[in-house]
């Protein structure tokens, strides 16, 4: 004792001095009471150094927390107390009990060397600021944590080597336990298994982990669940993120894994974990009985990952939806490569699907690539299947017919299940109640209270049953399998059934189609890859605009730009309602004279005043110019005959024939009305042959 009194000065005795206790683990704290025990009589040698009593703080926080762990508040505390100047003398059993990595102890040590505190263990009492001191003490650090590391790799080494053999005995999911011989057999409880495997029939069926649960809650199938690792088991709704870990779980296929995920310790302490590649795993497969194949456990990952990339920023698949796009998330842009999407709008209480190609349009605000009305699309395709697969329409159907049946024997299997378990957990709650002493009312109340809670939901469970089995069902009925039956002789039909969902007709084309290529040009241009390989090539008229559907037939405007030449507006009204011609948009309205100009105006045809003067005609201030005479003058020598007129509208406008000779000044003065009237009669006589005989 006297050879360590030399170091410790009076500096170091007006300080207080700390002692750090500290257990790795609470199961240490409880069964090492030893070491606990020998960490606390420090405080004595820290009396016998010349420390009173009172001054000996006790650090005690840690107890039950690892010394490689950055997170410990007592630790925190210590090194405070030291950076502050408050710390005379730090005492701890060992190096161990105060850090067990390089960074913290030598951080430690820093700080007691700038601050002058000592620092004391079982075996002596050390100054990190003297050199020699310090080189003891950071060789210590070092083997400390060269010790934790060979405990780890010892106890990693062991479970490995347990785990490659598949013998590592781990929690395993609902649906397995463990026998009395710790192997992993199918759980003993068969409602427990029907539902499991219930499930696994689901997704290969619906394809989605969404679609699944929203099938079981509409079919009211309730889903185990295990409350501790070996505890009781309850029911409730299957949870989607349940539903994907069933999926992802390789124990369902019979195989035993370990090493799955990674752990790292982050810079502020906390644990993050991420999952490896299945090449990093340990995976021992066929070790013990499961509800699937290895080759199916496959496919439902693929089928997960496909869904997940569904999401991602290309969106290169995903699986079918209920909506009525035929081609939905098969449709390739020819022109980028992405793929398109669908948007669903409303017309005459119909939903109506566009496949549009838009990731430019939403990642750099650029216009849409291409957008293409889905109608006229998805019935092209569809007729392609009827003529490519005929041949196998009697298979397709009765896969259909079988799987609609296996389906709802099995949903009925499962409920009738749910009410055999509520009626042995009354009966079990009934038992319970009749053995009890009936003068202990507080347990006699509140066995009764759970037998009337088991009978009502005994009663829940029949009344969803019979109700169940009651609702018309088409897939059980035998008028619904005669129908099915009639149709598995007629592939069309089945294609073409107004009962058969969207949902399942485009799982039909999921098996037969790969993707479908697009380009929008002068004609839409439609490249189908099957999935054997094989292509077709469809050119598809494009869909007409509104105002392409709204526009006046191309024959009725051709008629009325011929008849221009020779008739006016009002005129080729009555002529097209005389042959009965009607425009497509209004087909119960007349032509009016109206109309005719409109159409005139919107298709930029050239009236019967600019086609007349194109034609040579003259106007009538032509005609006055040329004569000498005033404009009415002109009017007159019409009206007598003298001058041939063409009318250019339906208000009494014309325009005349330029001729040889003029008529002179006051030549229908000198012309008498008869002679004139019969001129008339003569010019109109012999110009009858005429398309139209001018006045």
């Amino acid at each position: 004792m006297d050879d360590l009194r030399h170091k410790i000065a009076s500096s170091h005795l007006s300080r207080n001095a700390y002692l750090y206790v500290r257990q790795s683990t609470l199961h240490q704290v409880l069964e090492n009471t030893e070491s606990t025990a020998r960490q606390y009589a420090l405080r004595d040698r820290a009396v016998a150094l010349g420390w009173p009593i009172e001054r000996v703080i006790v650090i005690d926080s840690d107890l039950g927390q690892s010394g490689a762990t950055a997170d410990r508040e007592g630790f925190k505390r210590l090194v405070t107390e030291i950076s502050l100047g408050h710390a005379g003398l730090v005492l701890g059993l060992e190096v161990s009990r105060l850090a067990r990595n390089s960074t913290d102890w030598h951080r430690l040590l820093e700080l007691c060397a700038l601050s002058e505190t000592l620092i004391l263990d079982e075996d002596g009492l050390y100054d990190p600021a003297h050199f020699n001191d310090r080189l003891l003490l950071g060789l210590k650090g070092t083997m400390s944590e060269a010790e934790l590391h060979v405990l780890r790799a010892r106890l990693r080494g062991g479970i490995i080597s347990k785990a490659k053999r598949g013998e590592l005995r781990s929690p395993v999911p609902i649906g397995f336990a463990y026998d009395s011989e710790s192997r992993v057999v199918l759980e003993p409880d068969l409602q427990v298994q029907e539902v499991v495997r219930h499930f696994f029939a689901t997704f290969r069926r619906t394809g989605s982990a969404l679609q699944t649960v929203r099938e079981f809650r509409a079919q009211g199938i309730v889903f185990p669940q295990r409350v501790t690792v070996n505890g009781e088991i309850v029911w409730q709704d299957l949870l989607h993120s349940r539903a994907c870990q069933m999926l992802k779980n390789p124990r369902y296929a019979g195989a035993f894994f370990f090493g799955r995920t990674r752990q790292r310790r982050r810079p502020d302490g906390r644990v993050e974990s991420r999952e490896l590649p299945r090449d990093q795993w340990i995976l021992v497969k066929d070790m013990h009985p499961g509800y699937i194949s290895w080759d199916d456990y496959e496919e439902n990952v693929r089928r997960l990952e496909e869904n997940t990339r569904s999401f991602g920023g290309h969106r290169r698949w995903n699986p079918p939806r209920e909506g009525p796009a035929l081609l939905q998330g098969l449709v390739l842009c020819g022109r980028c490569g992405d793929r398109m999407t669908v948007r669903y709008h409303t017309h005459r209480a119909k939903r109506i699907a566009s496949y549009y190609c838009a990731r430019d349009n939403h990642q750099r605000a650029l216009p849409l690539c291409q957008s293409i009305h889905g109608q006229a699309l998805d019935d092209a395709v569809g007729e392609l299947l009827v003529e490519a697969m005929t041949p196998l329409a009697i298979e397709a159907a009765l896969n259909v017919q079988q799987e609609l049946a296996a389906r709802a024997e099995e949903a009925d299997a499962l409920r009738r299940q749910q009410v055999e378990r509520a009626r042995y957990e009354a009966d079990i709650a009934q038992r319970r109640f009749l053995r009890v002493d009936p003068d202990n009312r507080l347990v006699a109340d509140a066995l009764e209270a759970d037998w009337n809670t088991k009978l009502r939901a005994l009663t829940a469970a029949q009344e969803e049953y019979e109700k169940s089995r009651q609702a018309p069902n088409g897939t059980v009925s035998d008028e619904r399998r005669a129908e099915v039956l009639a149709l598995a002789t007629d592939f069309p039909a089945l294609w073409c059934d107004p009962h058969l969902p969207s949902l399942d007709r485009k799982r039909m084309v999921r098996f037969l189609i790969t993707d479908v290529t697009l380009v929008k040009g002068d004609m839409l241009h439609a490249d189908i890859r099957f999935t054997g390989g094989s292509t077709r090539h469809l050119n598809l008229p494009l869909p007409q605009t509104l105002g392409q559907l709204r526009a006046t037939d191309a024959s009725i405007v051709h008629e009325i730009d011929q008849l221009l030449d020779t008739y006016t507006d009002g005129e080729i009204a009555e002529l097209l309602n005389e042959r009965g011609i009607r425009s497509r948009n209004n087909p119960t309205a007349p032509f009016t004279r109206n109309r005719v100009r409109k159409l005139r105006l919107a298709y930029a045809l050239k009236d019967r005043r600019t086609r007349l003067i194109e034609a040579g005609m003259l106007t009538p201030s032509d005609i006055a110019a040329r004569c000498g005479v005033e404009i009415s003058t002109v009017h007159l020598w019409r009206r007598s005959g003298l001058l041939r007129a063409h009318p250019t509208n339906d208000k009494g406008d014309y325009l005349y024939e330029p001729s040889g000779e003029l008529p002179a000044k006051y030549a229908h003065k000198r012309t008498d009305n008869r002679e004139g009237a019969l001129m008339n009669r003569k010019s109109v006589t012999s110009h009858s042959s005429n398309p139209r005989g001018a006045v």
